[in-house]
């Protein structure tokens, strides 16, 4: 998930994001303290990685369109996120970032890992609103960071197969070039194999978690300022004009657009690591 404000000010800003120390592998964090309540627009765009924002704000906060109907509060955005914006008045919010094994240790292969935008609540289940209000009674970054290492580090149950995960770190690892057959050999498993089990766990095909991962990798590359060809040459396009069709199936964007896209401005500053693993 990205986000954009309306209008774009982020020196109003401030970013927490926390010690390397202590994080759970696969999982990045970063908080959000508007110095004054301000209405935000959201953009749900896709991203290689399951996001929670959890909502701390005072006021309403942010309102979005879920399976139809409208909710409030705290979200959670799967992979691959249909065009959904949100909006609200926002003080302060946290966004979890999971990489899809992790999302998938902790809620489970569910349909709910791709193209979902959920309330918090009817995701994490039971004991959703106890850890907001562990959060909102706490005004320290690092307390809140590490309430959530505690909490989702206890929900990492459910198991992932060995092969899927070294499948997706090798996806994700390589900037999304690498092929499913490749891979299959790898884990010493069929490719049609490799294929239902990667689905059935991450919610996802092997080829589309490489086609979303090779569009974040040139979103970044573009918004350094190289040049469209020079991004498809080296994010493993085949021509400008197929950078140009995966950047707007993905982002509903022209590259240039992406390039200059405020969702860009912080990403090395609130997210210096990414949810890999």
């Amino acid at each position: 998930m990205r986000s954009t404000m309306a209008p774009p000010d982020w020196a109003r800003v401030d970013i927490a994001v926390p010690r390397s120390a202590g994080l759970l592998p696969g999982v990045s964090m970063a908080g959000f303290r508007h110095r004054v309540p301000a209405f935000v627009e959201i953009a749900m765009v896709a991203h290689p990685a399951v996001t929670l924002i959890v909502d701390l704000s005072e006021d309403d906060g942010i309102v979005y369109d879920a399976h139809g109907r409208t909710e409030t509060g705290s979200a959670f955005i799967g992979l691959l996120p249909h065009d959904v914006r949100a909006a609200g008045r926002l003080g302060e919010c946290l966004q979890v970032r999971l990489s899809p094994v992790v999302a998938a240790r902790a809620f489970g292969a569910s349909p709910q890992l791709t193209g979902t935008v959920a309330s918090f609540a009817d995701v994490w289940g039971r004991g959703a609103g106890r850890f907001e209000d562990r959060l909102r009674a706490t005004a320290s970054w690092d307390e809140r960071f590490a309430i959530v290492v505690d909490v989702l580090g206890r929900r990492l149950n459910a198991s992932v197969d060995a092969e899927v995960a070294h499948s997706w770190q090798r996806t994700f690892a390589s900037g999304g070039r690498v092929r499913v057959d490749g891979l299959a050999s790898e884990v010493g498993w069929s490719r049609k194999r490799l294929w239902a089990r990667f689905r059935s766990q991450l919610g996802i095909t092997p080829k589309r978690a490489a086609q979303l991962v090779r569009f974040d990798h040139a979103a970044h590359l573009l918004a350094s300022g190289r040049s469209v060809a020079t991004v498809a040459a080296e994010s493993g396009y085949v021509d400008q004009s197929h950078l140009h069709r995966e950047v707007t199936a993905f982002a509903g964007a022209t590259p240039a657009a992406v390039a200059a896209a405020p969702w860009l401005a912080i990403d090395d500053i609130a997210w210096p690591v990414t949810p890999g693993k």
